[in-house]
């Protein structure tokens, strides 16, 4: 089990799943951004939020998979 801050213990399997379910969102998105920017007259805004929302479920993979490493004291 993994205490997160501000939560209780969460077992690593179920932040692997989470990971896995964001890595396969981040994938999803970066096919819809690229199938928006092929349009002739793509749309400007939904491609900046599609790119956002894209940036943030990499900032919480990686939050996620630093959970995942353990504190090495040197």
């Amino acid at each position: 089990l993994i205490t997160v801050p501000g939560a209780v213990a969460v077992d690593e399997v179920e932040i692997r799943d989470r990971i896995e379910m964001l890595k396969q969102d981040h994938r999803d998105l970066d096919a819809a951004i690229e199938a928006l920017r092929l349009l002739p007259m793509p749309d400007m805004i939904q491609l900046q939020r599609f790119k956002k929302k894209k940036l943030a479920l990499k900032d919480e993979i990686a939050m996620l998979e630093d959970l995942l490493i353990p504190d090495i004291i040197a």
